[in-house]
């Protein structure tokens, strides 16, 4: 049972790091063509579930995203399991750069 119980949840961790993993490559792909963070935030939401959180970043033309969350599961809400993806991008123009709003150097929740 124990064995069963292992193998479900690196199912469940794989599954889950596939979401984020995805979820911060559209949402770099978002920034470098110039989408507002808020835009960004709800496509990562969409395709890394709603209970990941995104970090996002830019310095000198460079967008970098970091989507996190915790593992599902029986045995993911019993320990502190927490999943993180990075993506980054360089800016495809600097119109982008400008209009996503972000601060250099600082993360945006």
């Amino acid at each position: 049972m124990t064995l069963l119980a292992m193998l479900l949840a690196g199912a469940a961790a794989g599954v889950t790091q596939l979401r984020i993993e995805e979820g911060a490559r559209a949402g770099a792909r978002a920034l470098a063509r110039g989408e507002d963070p808020a835009n960004v935030q709800s496509t990562v939401r969409t395709l890394a579930g709603g209970t990941a959180s995104a970090s996002v970043a830019a310095e000198d033309g460079w967008f970098s995203i970091t989507v996190s969350d915790r593992v599902a599961g029986p045995l993911g809400s019993s320990f502190p399991w927490t999943l993180t993806a990075l993506a980054s991008t360089r800016s495809e123009s600097a119109a982008a750069s400008q209009a996503s709003g972000l601060t250099e150097g600082r993360g945006n929740r």
